[in-house]
């Protein structure tokens, strides 16, 4: 009888997991995201999982005229402070409940702030929302291809 519960509760565990994993698969990869003033492609943020935790960093920034071709983030805190923009960790900590990313923060690299964040999808595309308390902002991400990256 034990044996039974053992391999039942085994078998429950590799199907969640899999579930899990499954839902996962649909956040990690590259997302481009868009400009709120100029609606205009801003960046490349790249989606990962590190430790069960939702992270992105962004691998690639669409610069208009006259901006700096390899901008470090100047407003921000600490050992944040000049660090390059490309490259830069901007998403960390989240955590996947009841079937969005939340618990986490995002960097908005022109203010240096930390807002708190959730993450969900909703018709193909990435919802990304910072907020302070009741205040919040949405952005909607595009997923990128490996022909859209070249």
């Amino acid at each position: 009888m034990r044996t039974k519960i053992r391999f039942t509760l085994l078998l429950l565990s590799i199907f969640f997991t899999g579930i899990a994993q499954a839902q996962y698969e649909d956040y990690i990869g590259l997302w481009q995201t868009i400009d709120d003033k100029t609606n205009k492609p801003r960046s490349v943020v790249e989606l990962s999982i590190e430790n069960d935790k939702l992270v992105g960093k962004i691998v690639k920034l669409f610069q208009q005229a006259g901006e700096e071709a390899d901008p470090i983030c100047k407003e921000c805190k600490d050992e944040l402070l000049n660090v390059k923009v490309i490259g830069l960790q901007i998403i960390r900590d989240m955590s996947f409940k009841k079937g969005k990313w939340k618990s986490g923060e995002i960097l908005d690299p022109d203010n240096g702030k930390f807002y708190d964040c959730k993450i969900w999808i909703e018709d193909g595309k990435l919802q990304v929302r910072g907020y302070i308390g009741f205040f919040f902002r949405t952005q909607q991400w595009i997923r990128m291809t490996n022909k859209e990256e070249s």
